[in-house]
């Protein structure tokens, strides 16, 4: 059949028609059952139905009535009289409605229809069905009956038993219309039951499931169908066509409901990126607030294990607790930009986090953490240092304190005596002799009150803990000594004023005691040095140590020919008194020093010195191997520093070079990432040597410029740079297929790229950027002269300098609030390449999506949440039902839903 042609296509049909006439009686029986049926499934709508075709029809009103239900449109005004000439007007009415669609109407005409001709009243049916049923099938540029036979045969053209070349015998056996349905709705026929052989249970399987399922009335009699020797062609048509409407109508609304399906799970995805960013951002923000305060709190303890304690939970949180946050963060930043990139490709706005939940918020965050962190470290190392000097001070204080008070010990019972006035003449020149001993004793002991004060002074500058007690302690000391000064200068005053009666002193005492005097103190003294507890961190201190030591020992010789030289002179004591028979009482009148006490003192310094050798001895293994600890350090650190920059630029060179393509550059990043991962027994091990290091009190380490921070650090940032190379080039990927990008594109917008990209960055500043569009060829022109076609001399100048090309600050604007959401200021080299893809490709819009919609609601303005609930997933369909406003026009029925609202707001045209 030729492609309908305004009047001229209804012509062979009438003759046909006419034709038909003469033709079989059960053909005429056929045809009013169909076209009775098909009358009614339209009829039905309305509310009303015919029982006789050619009876029904004779008014007019039930003609205009299928005409307006059929077409959509309204007639004129129909007669309500009951007069032949009422029937006739409604008939032609009728006519006039079909003529004006076209039609031409041959022998047919309004008499026949009112007198009940019923040869007639079918052809007029008929030409109804082909106007309005049939005409507008349309497969491969054929029409109308050509048309809707091509979509059978195609239908049916896996089923080898099924072969339709008509619209008479081709049907008889029912597998056709079976065919049809199974094609379409498998689920309803058990296809393989059915038997050629069998044809009326096939034809009345076929009409029993369409008017259960298919909402198609029974137009065709089974019996008929097999008892005619040709079925009639005009009601197998009439029959077929409305498989043909049912089928159609559900593939449009499947394609709708696909489309909005994908709009949606695409909308879904992204809300759910957001939400587990949102949180992941929570959590990091919340765990950095908690920790900062902890690093700050500056707090001291009172004692080198509280300290150590400390310094144990800050090693715990750079181990266990640091590490996941870093993998965290990085998560983050990888999250944030995977999703803008699929907002992007879906043509969606960009994704504006919660206030404070920026990617630049944390990272400002973070590095107030890691401010904080640093600070704390040093803090906590000069408290350990604090605490150690004090600890060494408040014992130096405990031993000085102690030898001074022994020293007083019955110095003021001694001095407040008044045994000179009952003693003779040498008794009282010995007294006087012996308080001049005294008073150079006392000023010997002048210089350890002075150390006693400063050490006092000095804890206290250095916040000692017990500072009240030592205070005290200095404090008797002091009041002490002034008292000794006192009462020795009253006693010395009461000697001299009585010296003058008293003439015999025994010089060999006085030298006695001036000499062992002095050789005591010395004694006294060089047995609290070999008894001071010493603090180093280096070799050449305690080879200092040992020098002065072996100094010292090399003046032992001296002092024990003074002793032996003080001895002598007790000896020559004994051997006067002993001569002269002196009353000395045995004693020394001018010291309470004796041989035997120097004797004791002696041997003490003699067993000290050993003790001291061995103690030095120790102490010099002790930093041999913190220097070993060191080097040890030092050497592993000297190879893993440069290590982890030499691939911080590898990754550089890879991530910004046009080796291969996108695959082959991800797949040699991945094997980078691999490799840098095998590294990290090297850092752990690391680590270890670090612990050692600090466990063992070592503060500095002149082999290396390294320290353990910088190591950490820098692995930190290698591990989020190769993570975040990844995750760009996976980017592209994604854009590049998402959008159809071809490989030498990308090469060509990545050469542009970092022909502009100077510093190496992997950025691009706003005017790289700018000079790379217009690199690459992309107009903007100034607003005012945008597509006028002319251009004023210096924007010519400026055109010519740029090869041909001007960017106008107001759009250059518009395309930086694209590629810069964030108003960072630098364009990195995913959100160019989504830029120029996006300025190239095409995407779903919202005027495609409501399209969709209105497929599914039947071209209605609305659409019903029943509507939905059958043409959509449950729960896209509840994600609708849930965000869809009430629908308010002047068409809404209850319940109806605004699904153009919704649409425009999926594309951030309006708050969803």
């Amino acid at each position: 059949m030729d492609q309908y042609d305004g009047d001229e296509d209804y012509m062979p049909q009438e003759d046909d028609w006419d034709r038909d006439l003469l033709l079989d009686p059960a053909w005429e029986k056929q045809q009013r059952k169909t076209f009775t049926a098909w009358c009614n499934s339209h009829l039905r709508k309305a509310g009303t139905q015919i029982e006789n075709i050619e009876e029904d029809f004779r008014d007019g009103l039930k003609l205009m009535l299928l005409l307006e239900v059929i077409s959509g449109e309204r007639l004129a005004k129909p007669e309500r009289g009951k007069m032949r000439v009422h029937k006739i007007s409604n008939v032609n009415k009728a006519l006039d409605f079909i003529a004006s669609k076209g039609v031409k109407l041959v022998s047919i005409g309004a008499e026949e229809i009112v007198d009940g001709n019923a040869k007639m009243t079918l052809g007029m049916i008929w030409t109804i069905i082909l106007r309005f049923a049939i005409q507008d099938i349309s497969v491969e540029e054929t029409s109308a009956k050509e048309g809707l036979l091509l979509w059978c045969q195609r239908k049916t053209a896996p089923y080898k038993n099924v072969n339709i070349q008509n619209f008479h015998i081709s049907w008889k056996d029912g597998l056709g219309f079976c065919a049809l349905i199974h094609r379409h709705r498998p689920e309803l026929i058990d296809y393989g039951k059915l038997r050629k052989d069998d044809p009326m249970t096939n034809l009345n399987t076929a009409f029993d499931v369409a008017e259960k399922y298919l909402d198609i009335p029974k137009m065709l009699d089974a019996e008929d169908i097999i008892s005619t020797l040709r079925p009639d062609e005009k009601a197998v048509m009439t029959y077929v066509s409305c498989y043909y409407h049912a089928f159609s109508g559900k593939q449009k609304a499947e394609t709708a409901a696909n489309r909005i399906c994908k709009v949606l799970a695409v909308n879904q995805e992204n809300e759910q990126l957001m939400e587990d960013y949102e949180k992941l951002a929570s959590d990091l923000l919340e765990w950095i607030r908690r920790t900062i305060p902890w690093l700050e709190n500056r707090l001291p303890e009172n004692t080198m294990q509280a300290m150590q304690q400390k310094l144990e939970d800050f090693r715990d949180y750079r181990r266990l607790h640091k590490p996941p946050k870093v993998q965290e963060k990085c998560q983050l930043e990888i999250n944030f930009n995977t999703l803008q990139t699929k907002l992007r490709l879906s043509n969606r706005p960009a994704f504006m986090p919660s206030e404070g939940k920026m990617v630049s918020d944390i990272n400002n965050a973070w590095g107030n953490l890691e401010g904080a962190e640093k600070g704390y470290e040093e803090w906590l190392l000069n408290e350990i240092r604090r605490l150690e000097r004090l600890d060494h001070l408040a014992e130096k204080f405990r031993q000085k304190a102690a030898i001074h008070e022994a020293w007083t010990e019955g110095k003021e019972e001694m001095l407040q005596k008044r045994d000179y006035e009952t003693a003779s003449l040498s008794e009282i020149k010995a007294l006087l002799k012996k308080h001049e001993a005294f008073e150079s004793d006392l000023a010997a002991h002048q210089d350890r009150v002075e150390q006693i004060a400063a050490i006092a002074q000095e804890l206290n500058e250095l916040d000692y803990y017990d500072s009240p007690s030592v205070n005290a302690r200095c404090q008797r000391i002091c009041d002490q000594w002034d008292a000794l000064g006192a009462l020795t200068q009253k006693r010395s005053e009461a000697l001299q004023r009585t010296e003058k009666l008293l003439e015999t002193i025994d010089q060999l005492y006085l030298e006695f005691a001036k000499r062992a005097a002095p050789f005591n103190n010395w004694m006294e003294g060089a047995m609290e040095d070999l008894q001071d507890t010493f603090i180093v961190h280096t070799i050449e201190e305690i080879q200092g140590l040992s020098t002065a030591h072996e100094q010292f020992k090399a003046t032992l010789p001296e002092a024990d020919k003074e002793r032996q030289a003080i001895l002598g002179i007790h000896n020559e004591i004994a051997k006067i008194v002993q001569t002269y028979h002196v009353n000395m009482a045995g004693t020394n009148p001018y010291t309470t020093i004796n041989p035997q006490e120097i004797n004791a003192k002696w041997d003490k310094v003699r067993q000290l010195v050993p003790q001291r050798d061995q103690a030095l001895i120790e102490e010099h293994a002790r930093q041999q191997n913190n220097e070993r600890l060191r080097r040890q350090f030092a050497n592993q650190a000297n190879v893993i520093g440069p290590w982890i920059q030499t691939k911080m630029e590898e990754i550089g060179r890879i991530s910004i070079e046009m080796h291969g393509t996108l695959e082959d550059q991800l797949t040699h990043l991945r094997q980078y990432e691999k490799s840098i991962v095998n590294y990290k027994p090297k850092i752990d091990q690391l680590e270890g040597d670090h612990q050692l290091i600090q466990e063992a009190l070592i503060f500095d380490n002149k082999h290396t410029n390294y320290t353990m921070e910088h190591i950490r650090v820098g692995w930190e940032q290698l591990l989020t740079t190769i993570a975040r190379t990844i995750n760009e080039i996976e980017n592209q990927i994604l854009t590049r297929d998402a959008k159809g990008i071809s490989q030498e594109q990308l090469n060509e917008f990545r050469a542009s790229f970092n022909h502009f990209d100077r510093d190496r960055s992997g950025t691009l500043g706003a005017e790289e950027f700018k000079a790379c569009l217009i690199s690459l060829g992309f107009d903007i022109a100034n607003d005012a002269q945008k597509r006028t076609g002319i251009m004023d001399a210096e924007d010519f100048k400026t055109c010519l300098i740029s090869m041909g090309y001007n960017l106008g600050e107001n759009e250059f604007s518009r395309i930086m609030s694209i590629v810069d959401p964030n108003r960072m200021g630098i364009v990195t080299f995913q959100a160019f390449i989504d830029f120029m893809s996006r300025e190239t490709a095409d995407t779903d819009t919202a005027d495609q999506v409501m399209a969709s919609f209105k497929v599914l609601a039947g071209d209605k303005n609305y659409i019903l949440a029943d509507e939905l609930r059958r043409e959509l997933p449950p729960d896209q369909a509840d994600y609708c039902i849930a965000r869809m406003a009430p629908y308010t026009g002047p068409d809404g029925v209850p319940g109806a839903l605004d699904y153009m609202s919704f649409s425009t707001a999926l594309y951030g045209e309006s708050d969803l």
